[in-house]
């Protein structure tokens, strides 16, 4: 591993990843950030946006797996009952998650005057993690206009890292935020992609694993090396701290699925979740939504014409791909964060400032 490889993690699995690696390489897909970067305010709103129309009249199908749940998201039941999406997704801190979904309900009202009067209300779908350490979030910083600024910059070229929703956010002890991955597998002889997109806020250091590697631990060895402290009493004491924060693995697909098999691949994000050393603490937040943009479902039709859909047992090779991209996902959050210092001085390392010589640490594990 030479030094132009820390640039991007380690590749998770033998799967290709799509020529941009992130959730956009789903065609049609594209993700607008908004980020608050102002003293003790680090903080933000990330949109992701299913296709260029508007989602109300083309919903998507689209289905949850609430892995531990510790969250306050707003619009879960409904698409857990109905298995469409009706708004763009949105990422936000805990106490934003209120101004968001006010601004994803006039949004829709305004490209469709008649929700909530001739037609059904909108169930807008928001998503959070508690970004407390290093924002203010007492301030209530986040407004509708944050959500309005980050729908209007979405488009396929996704950044990662301090931006957006995941400005405030840690992982591992470290800074967390965005990631992005994406893996391509062929399925019936054709070609289909998966992409995963990440709010990465959750882990100890001495969890991380990094492609099998006890980085976290090796981590911690060292740093108590350095202070001159036992090791396995630093270890112990590490180890003991409970794993708080949460998740937030949104995973997309053109592979034409129901909301029922969505259901299923929205699960296997626990599975690349798991191999970075997670144990879904008791106060972490962990869901995963899937969704399809293999075709739309026309709000008020009377009858639905659907795409030929996978088998079920078709479905193995999508589940892999969805484990890889999470995995890869939450390790290109760790890669692309950069430290920020947030409230009260609170700070978060970026995992480049905490380990200088990561490519090399790497090497010698292998």
């Amino acid at each position: 591993m030479n030094s132009s490889e820390l640039q991007n993690a380690p590749h998770i699995g033998t799967l290709p990843g799509g020529p941009l690696g992130t959730i956009a390489d789903v065609q049609g897909v594209t993700v607008g950030h908004c980020t608050l970067d102002a003293g003790a305010v680090q903080t933000g709103v990330t949109v992701i946006r299913p296709h260029d129309g508007d989602p109300f009249l083309a919903k998507v199908p689209a289905a949850a797996s609430v892995i531990n749940g510790f969250g306050k998201s707003i619009g879960l039941v409904q698409v857990e009952e109905l298995g469409t999406l009706e708004t763009p997704i949105a990422l936000t801190n805990t106490f934003g998650v209120s101004a968001v979904a006010q601004a994803q309900i006039r949004a829709a009202i305004r490209a469709n005057p008649r929700i909530g009067r001739e037609w059904s209300t909108v169930n807008p779908l928001v998503f959070e993690c508690n970004d407390g350490y290093l924002n203010d979030i007492q301030a209530l910083a986040v407004t509708a206009q944050h959500f309005d600024d980050a729908y209007a910059a979405a488009s396929a070229n996704v950044a990662s890292g301090s931006v957006g929703a995941g400005r405030g956010m840690s992982c591992f002890d470290m800074k967390g935020g965005i990631g992005n991955a994406s893996r391509v597998v062929g399925v019936a002889n054709r070609s289909y992609t998966v992409g995963a997109l990440v709010l990465a806020n959750f882990g100890r250091l001495t969890m991380l694993t990094v492609d099998g590697t006890p980085l976290g631990r090796m981590l911690a060895e060292r740093a108590a090396k350095a202070a001159k402290v036992a090791k396995a009493a630093s270890s112990a004491t590490l180890a003991m701290k409970a794993e708080q924060g949460s998740i937030i693995m949104i995973v997309a697909t053109d592979a034409p699925l129901d909301a029922r098999q969505l259901k299923r691949l929205s699960l296997r994000a626990a599975a690349g979740l798991a191999r970075t050393g997670s144990v879904y603490g008791h106060g972490s937040g962990d869901i995963a939504l899937a969704f399809s943009t293999a075709y739309t479902v026309p709000h008020g039709a009377d009858f639905i014409t659907l795409p030929p859909l996978l088998a079920d047992e078709r479905l193995d090779p999508l589940f892999r791909a969805c484990a890889d991209s999470v995995e890869q996902a939450i390790l290109d959050t760790l890669w692309s964060a950069v430290s920020v210092t947030g409230r009260d001085a609170h700070q978060r390392l970026s995992l480049r400032d905490c380990v200088p010589d990561l490519a090399q640490l790497l090497e010698r594990t292998r």
